[in-house]
């Protein structure tokens, strides 16, 4: 058995790591199966040599997570914890890097994940990005966190966010109310964003002034879009004409950002969605990058992470009895 003392700088931030009715600290020994005692003169950590090391570096980036005020909600804590078991302990230390912007609130935005920092990179670094992967890893907030920073550092003089107007059994002429009526529900998560980042009337104000455009994808048709930060949300249910027809819009200076779920298509025809297509045609090609988020990048509620998980595994499973069912016919017919 091994034993390692761990110090933070103040019994608050003992607390903190610890977490509410000490539930990150047992987390972490039930994860490393290591006892961990808090002795007044330090923390005692006493369990198998490699278990003591790898608890005392989940506790080190949770105690740099308290210290750069960012919160240690449940998920960070397991993902931090779940990171550092599969040996990536140094990796993780990188999101308490400095924040990409920060909310009217005063809170910092962070990728809480290595998966959004490699996507963060991927922006930083290229002129067109696609974000490929499920509800709930950040990759449209993260984006319009992006955009709102280019915007404030003058790198673009303008926003664009933009989706298709497709959702699930509903079309736009059987909406009530008129045209931005029937729109706005679709944009409603940019909008969002955005109030959160820059606050209401600053939002309402770079509206009139055309310094930032929310619209449906149609409205891009025709147009060339130049010194702006662009963002195609929900591209899934883009047909391979739009996505086209949107990737010809970028002008001088400008930045694109495309985020979909493959796994959540609305269109009729799932096999023609412009994304996809997308993904196969452009990924050789220079300054655009594809990144794909795992489930392991789900920031919200622990449970869609697991919702995420059992559906892929349920997929798998179907796709491996079809395989099998066809075989079997195959063998029959030839019988």
């Amino acid at each position: 058995m091994a034993e390692q003392i761990w110090n933070a700088a103040s019994p608050d931030e003992i607390a903190a790591v610890f977490g509410s009715y000490d539930a990150n600290l047992n987390l972490i020994q039930k994860r490393f199966q290591v006892v961990i005692v808090n002795r007044g003169d330090g923390v005692k950590i006493t369990g198998p040599e490699q278990n003591v090391r790898m608890a005392a570096s989940a506790m080190d980036v949770l105690l740099q997570n308290v210290r750069k005020g960012s919160g240690l909600t449940d998920q960070t804590v397991r993902y931090v914890v779940s990171m550092v078991a599969d040996n990536a302990a140094e990796e993780v230390r990188t999101l308490s890097a400095d924040a990409v912007s920060i909310t009217v609130t005063g809170k910092p935005i962070r990728p809480r994940t290595v998966g959004q920092k490699h996507y963060l990179d991927a922006i930083a670094s290229n002129t067109i990005v696609l974000g490929i992967g499920p509800a709930g890893t950040g990759k449209t907030y993260l984006a319009v966190a992006m955009a709102v920073k280019a915007l404030k550092a003058h790198e673009i003089s303008r926003i664009i966010l933009t989706r298709p107007a497709v959702e699930a059994g509903e079309k736009l002429g059987f909406l009530p109310g008129d045209l931005q009526d029937k729109v706005d529900p679709y944009l409603r998560p940019l909008y969002d964003a955005l109030f959160e980042m820059l606050g209401t009337e600053t939002v309402e104000r770079d509206l009139e002034k055309n310094i930032i455009e929310i619209a449906p994808l149609a409205y891009m048709r025709g147009r060339t879009l130049d010194n702006a930060f662009i963002i195609l949300d929900e591209a899934q249910n883009t047909t391979s004409e739009q996505i086209k027809m949107f990737l010809t819009r970028l002008g001088e200076g400008s930045k694109m950002v495309i985020t979909g779920d493959i796994t959540q298509i609305d269109l009729p025809d799932p096999k023609r969605s412009g994304l996809i297509e997308a993904m196969r045609v452009l990924k050789s090609v220079d300054d655009i990058a594809i990144h794909l988020f795992s489930e392991k990048d789900v920031v919200r509620h622990k449970l869609v992470q697991d919702i995420i998980t059992a559906y892929a595994k349920d997929a798998d499973s179907a796709h491996h009895h079809n395989t099998q069912n066809q075989h079997e016919r195959k063998r029959n017919k030839n019988g």
